[in-house]
């Protein structure tokens, strides 16, 4: 992830991760990047464990504004912080890569070929 003038450029690197890992291993890094961003006491993460552990990741440039929309974006049940389930599925709704890709074996799964 870079920063830019108009905030945090986010560089896709998750289709070759799936690619290079298998689904398998792709997943098991994406719990492991929960584990580092969480409250461990919590076992949830929270606005004050992203914002400790954010440098981490190369997201200290971001705002507080930035990381509580992020927070806000994943958080499916309106308790302020992100559960692993809400995490893997922010960290895949992020990427354009994974999100084609997803598109596009849900189509050959059901036959169609253009959409």
């Amino acid at each position: 992830m870079a920063s830019a003038n108009s905030g945090v450029v986010f560089e896709d690197f998750f289709p070759a991760m799936v690619e290079k890992l298998g689904a398998e291993g792709f997943m098991q890094e994406l719990s492991n990047g929960f584990r580092l961003l969480m409250d461990e006491g919590k076992g949830l993460i929270t606005f004050e464990s992203l914002k400790k552990n954010s440098a981490l990741l190369g997201l200290q440039d971001m705002s507080d504004e930035e990381l509580m929309c992020m927070l806000r974006e994943g958080d499916l049940d309106g308790d302020g912080a992100l559960n692993e389930m809400e995490f893997c599925t922010l960290m895949f709704r992020l990427s354009p890569g994974l999100m084609k890709n997803s598109t596009n074996l849900f189509l050959e799964a059901l036959n169609v070929d253009d959409f």
